[in-house]
């Protein structure tokens, strides 16, 4: 799927500053493309980070080791280190952050503010309850702490639902 974008990441006519535009610019609103929505556990959320540590690789490559002189790959800490844009889950959470503050304005009459707020009838799995959208919304809260307030309310106000926003993207999280 996306073999064109990452194919020219390893390429090594081109600088390292080039490569990273490429991602920033093709791959990565690709990649992203709809996140706003998405309903992340934490197996999914390591797979994206999986994906994005695969193209720093690329775009970075390895490095020789000063004490015995052998190449080795970068790690994970490394790679976040030279790239010096906020990771991808800072990204998508950030996103989907300011969706949730759009669903929350848009108020109750409408159908997007019935979906993603409403609750469905019937039970929840007793075993192992399903994920929903606003579970992702209140875990995203509780990384700035604000976990524990109504979310709605906070968003009504476009100012501190805007900090809050900036928060969540500029939290440094490994």
């Amino acid at each position: 799927m996306l073999s064109f974008g990452v194919e020219y990441l390893s390429c090594s006519l081109l600088s390292k500053n080039l490569k990273t535009k490429i991602y920033r610019t093709i791959i990565f609103p690709v990649v992203l493309y709809g996140c706003e929505t998405w309903l992340l556990t934490l197996r999914e959320e390591r797979k994206v980070r999986v994906f994005e540590d695969m193209v720093l690789m690329r775009i970075f490559g390895p490095r020789r080791d000063e004490v015995t002189g052998e190449w080795r790959r970068l790690h994970n800490e490394e790679l976040n280190d030279l790239y010096s844009s906020p990771n991808i889950m800072r990204v998508i959470k950030s996103i989907r952050m300011r969706w949730a503050g759009h669903v929350a304005l848009s108020g109750e009459g409408r159908g997007v503010y019935r979906v993603f707020v409403g609750k469905p009838e019937g039970k929840r799995p007793q075993e192992r309850p399903r994920h929903r959208w606003v579970d992702n919304i209140m875990m995203d809260l509780q990384e700035v702490g604000c976990g524990y307030m109504d979310w709605i309310g906070l968003a009504q106000d476009s100012d501190s639902w805007r900090t809050i926003v900036s928060a969540v993207i500029n939290i440094r999280v490994p």
